[in-house]
């Protein structure tokens, strides 16, 4: 994969990270999770986060192991094919716990940072 399309797939993330942005700002975990056309738009965000993820590959793995990208391409997988086994409280904990680290490290990595 070349690094253009590395790079395209880095910003496809942080794009889809701004969105989740705008859609919990001001929530609480309480609120997202009485919000399902909420839930519903973030969790689409994330699919598209982990198939950008998935897409890179794993050439972020070791120069970003705190990110985990491989737990966020096997989300991915989660998200689409065991939807219905997803918790909301999970989806709010990678929201507030995993996307700043997902953030910074493509920042990095795009000299954004």
């Amino acid at each position: 994969m070349s690094s253009s399309d590395v790079a395209r797939r880095l910003h496809d993330i942080l794009d889809n990270v701004a969105r989740i942005r705008r859609h919990t700002g001001g929530l609480t975990v309480e609120t997202f999770l009485e919000d399902e056309k909420t839930q519903d738009a973030v969790e689409r965000c994330l699919e598209r986060i982990a198939e950008a993820a998935r897409k890179i590959g794993d050439v972020l793995d070791q120069r970003y192991p705190d990110v985990e990208f491989h737990k966020l391409r096997q989300f991915g997988s989660v998200l689409r094919h065991d939807y219905d086994g997803v918790d909301a409280d999970l989806v709010w904990i990678a929201v507030t716990k995993r996307l700043p680290l997902i953030e910074a490290a493509c920042r990095k990595e795009l000299g954004l940072a």
